[in-house]
């Protein structure tokens, strides 16, 4: 599965990809409806930048500085990230 969740939620993302494979679509809905403000809210700002700052806050990578031409997530949309992060059980 392609998925920008998919890099910051990879165990629930192969976790509900392998219920939906087996039929069991009830908990793959509940797992997610559990990421569904992450699924969102990943794209505050343009791709990769949230992505990457989700990453840093769960310790996945040691900065969350990028290249030129991005920047690192604005300071009004963290807060949005970091919720969703929190929703989705993940922090």
């Amino acid at each position: 599965m392609i998925s920008v969740t998919n890099n910051v939620a990879a165990a629930d993302m192969a976790k509900m990809c392998e219920l939906a494979l087996a039929g069991q679509f009830t908990e793959a809905e509940e797992i997610n409806n559990r990421l569904m403000a992450l699924h969102h809210d990943l794209f505050v700002e343009s791709n990769p930048i949230p992505v990457k700052w989700a990453a840093y806050k769960l310790g996945l990578i040691s900065e969350p500085n990028l290249r030129l031409p991005l920047t690192t997530l604005s300071e009004s949309a963290q807060p949005v990230v970091l919720k969703a992060l929190q929703q989705a059980g993940l922090i």
